[in-house]
């Protein structure tokens, strides 16, 4: 219910204020000494009253400016109405986690939510309300830029991730925890299934396969008590997501409830115009606001044409109130009204900001992320054995990722630092080798040099953190030519080779995972990503970590997933020249590296499948257990995975879907019985007419340590 304050401010204020408290500006619009207004007003069209009266601010880190832009705006503003300061915090503050992707690939939530804490902790104290994060996009493209802030190609996993993001960001109680933040599930809704791989492009599925892949997580987000939703820039059924009032309006407010703020992402209510759906600015404002987006992110349609739509009774006043009304009771649930400097805190802010604690937990769960995709019997690397570890990662900074706009490059531990504190410097020989897309024969001869004493060669590759993230889209998802080249050279030197990979993405892997004698899928791992690394290398940590996306076999079988449907004519195992049969004539259909895939220092051998009963009811459900044992001679992490796949639905339904999972730790020799419980509920889906239910009939289930190699058994479920 709207508090006896909020809706008296909304009484008494202007239109024209109400207008503005509508508009988000950038950082740019506001000078760093005495909080006057200053930036680029004029190519966006607006003047000081606009700005003085702008409802938030985005982009901003440093806790004493956010305080004199406050204090500088409460000054001028004539109802007292404090401005609420956003930001980008997607896998860290100043504290910078593994991207998304990579925290994704460590099945672990607990740690997961623990680091959306640790950056609200420290966007808080700074002076930050806001953050644009959980980003939900459910994703089967690499080629997408965007993939590095996904946790993968699965909703069930997505929305758990979702939800544990929610969960670190807000706390229980925003109004009191001043070390929380709001948090902004984005971006409603199918970005990532953009055409091509190709960032801001067009979207098109069905209602249906909107409602069963795309949309859970977001909704678990909302469930979890997400403050906000910020709009796609993708259009859903041929309706940019800005002016799309079917998915806004009727879905997201009317069906699922949703009565927080719903913000454009940058410039997207403008964008409509280019899009093809508004002839001007006027008609985006127009139909954005029937929408029901309530903030306009850096363009100036509301506060241009909304007090004379208002004025020739194209919008009812009611609607501009509405959002007003969102945005105020947002302000007021933070505390503004009572405490509009909020956490804000300069000295606090030295002492929390990227402190030791904090690099602690970043630097589990970087180790947590990487994953062993191939291991030959070289690692762990032993401390007497003389290693060259050779790339242009192999001392680099740029190992944060995208997104890490407050992180520092120059504290990033660096790869080559870690291992030499780790074995000692003069164990540890270090070449650059290459550059990311360049290499020189001077290089490549330092590289030789380095490698020539060296008991084992590793090499440190990958991509530049600007290669992947927003409009970093690829058509070629493999290394640069440059490292194949390296790789090759330091493959004819025929010592063992060990490649660690940071990037962004899943890659097309030949030329690397053919070439060396292990693998270690790093991902950009954030702050303390070096000394992750190196523990790991050197067995300190055993991996665990687990894609969560598919790793394709080559670019072409794009969009590759694990999730997929059957066909009519599908390959079967046996037959290699069948002629019409849905297969590629000179690939394999099957990705390189599927869902769930990442191996371990230690073997884990899975015993038989077990089910309670043959018969599952609505009311009664089964359990479904398996023995699983370390047959190795170290201590691992093993998450054991648990898909089914229904036979025969009303819709053709996915090969194999995951329902649960089980993490768990065994010494060497040391068995579990890993159970779960499977209800009817955990095999309901959409049906052709929208309904969300299950099918009486024979299903299977599937465990096992991916989504590939996994024991089976079947069952019925009676209705």
């Amino acid at each position: 219910m709207t508090s006896q304050r909020i809706s008296q401010l909304v009484k008494e204020m202007t239109l024209e204020e109400k207008a503005a408290q509508l508009l988000q500006l950038a950082a740019t619009f506001y000078e760093d000494g005495d909080g006057q207004i200053t930036g680029p007003m004029e190519s966006l069209g607006i003047g000081e009253t606009e700005v003085n009266y702008a409802g938030s601010v985005l982009g901003i880190s440093d806790p004493e400016k956010i305080i004199q832009i406050q204090q500088a705006y409460l000054a001028r503003n004539r109802l007292g109405i404090p401005l609420l300061f956003m930001a980008d915090i997607i896998h860290g503050f100043k504290t910078i986690f593994p991207i998304p992707l990579a925290m994704g690939s460590s099945w672990d939530l607990e740690l997961a939510e623990r680091s959306a804490e640790v950056a609200a902790r420290e966007a808080a104290v700074s002076g930050l309300h806001v953050t644009f994060a959980p980003m939900a996009d459910l994703v089967r493209d690499p080629r997408w830029g965007r993939v590095m802030e996904s946790t993968g190609e699965d909703p069930y996993l997505n929305a758990l991730f979702a939800r544990a993001m929610v969960r670190g960001f807000q706390g229980e109680d925003l109004t009191h925890e001043v070390d929380r933040v709001a948090a902004c599930v984005k971006h409603f809704a199918a970005y990532g299934l953009a055409e091509g791989g190709r960032d801001y492009n067009t979207v098109d599925l069905s209602e249906r396969s909107l409602r069963e892949y795309y949309l859970p997580a977001y909704k678990a987000a909302l469930e979890e008590g997400c403050e906000m939703v910020m709009t796609s820039f993708n259009t859903i059924d041929s309706i940019p997501a800005s002016g799309n009032r079917k998915l806004m309006r009727d879905l997201l407010r009317g069906e699922w409830g949703f009565d927080g703020v719903l913000i454009s992402d940058w410039g997207a209510i403008g964008e409509l115009i280019p899009h093809g759906v508004a002839e001007d600015e006027r008609e985006a404002a127009l139909k954005a606001v029937i929408a029901g987006v309530d903030i306009e992110m850096m363009t100036p349609a509301y506060v241009h044409h909304i007090p004379q739509l208002v004025a020739e009774g194209l919008v009812d006043e009611a609607l501009v109130d509405e959002a007003v009304t969102r945005i105020l009771e947002l302000k007021e649930k933070l505390g503004l009204f009572d405490n509009p400097l909020r956490g804000a805190d300069p000295e606090a802010a030295r002492e929390v900001v990227y402190c030791d604690e904090h690099r602690r937990i970043a630097q589990e769960l970087a180790a947590k992320s990487c994953v062993l995709l191939k291991n030959e019997g070289i690692l762990p690397l032993r401390r007497e054995q003389k290693i060259a570890v050779i790339g242009p990662f192999a001392q680099s900074g740029d190992i944060l990722g995208s997104w890490s706009w407050a992180g520092s490059r120059e504290t990033a531990v660096q790869l080559g630092t870690a291992m030499q504190k780790l074995a000692g410097a003069d164990q540890i020989a270090l070449a650059e080798g290459s550059d990311i897309m360049s290499i020189s024969e001077q290089q490549l001869q330092q590289a030789q040099a380095a490698a020539q004493e060296a008991d084992v060669i590793v090499l440190a590759l990958g991509e530049a953190s600007a290669m992947s993230g927003e409009a970093s889209s690829r058509s070629d998802i493999q290394l640069p030519k440059a490292q194949l080249e390296l790789i090759q050279g330091m493959k004819r030197l025929g010592k063992p080779l060990a490649v660690v990979l940071f990037n962004g993405r899943p890659l097309d892997l030949h030329g690397v995972i053919d070439q060396a004698d292990a693998v270690l899928e790093a991902w950009f791992p954030g702050s303390e990503g070096g000394a992750a690394i190196a523990d790991l290398l050197y067995g300190g940590v055993n991996p665990s970590g687990k894609l969560t996306m598919s790793f394709p076999y080559a670019v072409g079988q794009v969009p590759v997933y694990y999730n997929h449907y059957n066909t009519g004519r599908p390959k079967p195992a046996e037959d290699t020249d069948g002629q019409y049969v849905s297969k590629y004539l000179d690939i394999p259909n099957a990705p390189l590296l599927p869902f769930g895939y990442g191996l371990s220092y230690t073997t884990f051998e899975y015993g038989s499948l077990e089910l309670s009963s043959e018969k599952m009811t609505s009311e009664a459900a089964i359990k479904v257990s398996i023995e699983v044992r370390n047959i190795g001679e170290v201590t691992g992490i093993e998450t054991v995975q648990l898909y089914v796949r229904d036979i025969s639905g009303e819709v053709v339904r996915p090969m194999k879907e995951l329902r649960d999972f089980r993490k768990i730790e065994l010494a060497p020799g040391e068995t579990a019985q890993v159970v779960f419980e499977l209800g009817e509920e955990q095999l309901r889906y959409y049906h052709s007419d929208l309904s969300f239910t299950s099918d009486a009939g024979k299903f299977e289930v599937f465990v096992g340590p991916n989504s590939r190699d996994t024991r089976q058994a079947g069952f019925h479920l009676v209705k």
